[in-house]
C-alpha cells in the first residue's frame, strides 16, 4: 500500500492526475514484464534439456542488461 502511494505522489509531481493509466514512469514495470514473458517464449522454443531451460530463464531476465552492454560497446561509449 505504501509503494502505491509513493508512485501516486511521484506521478502527481509530474502533473498527471490519472496516474493509473497514463504515467509512463509507473508503467515501466509492466513493459519490462511483458518483455520478459516474450523473451521466455523465444528462448524456450529450442530448449530440450534442463540446462537449456535454466539458461533460457536466465537469459530472459538479464537480456536488457546484455542488450545495453552490447549497444554501448558498439557505439564505443
Amino acid at each position: 500500500m505504501k509503494k502505491e502511494k509513493k508512485s501516486a505522489e511521484s506521478c502527481k509531481e509530474w502533473g498527471i492526475n490519472n496516474w493509473h493509466h497514463s504515467c509512463k514512469k509507473c508503467n515501466n514495470g509492466a513493459i519490462y514484464g511483458l518483455s520478459v514473458v516474450g523473451a521466455l517464449f523465444y528462448f524456450m522454443q529450442g530448449a530440450t534439456t534442463f540446462g537449456l531451460v535454466v539458461m533460457g530463464i536466465v537469459k530472459a531476465f538479464f537480456w536488457p542488461a546484455i542488450l545495453m552492454f552490447e549497444l554501448l560497446s558498439y557505439l564505443q561509449l
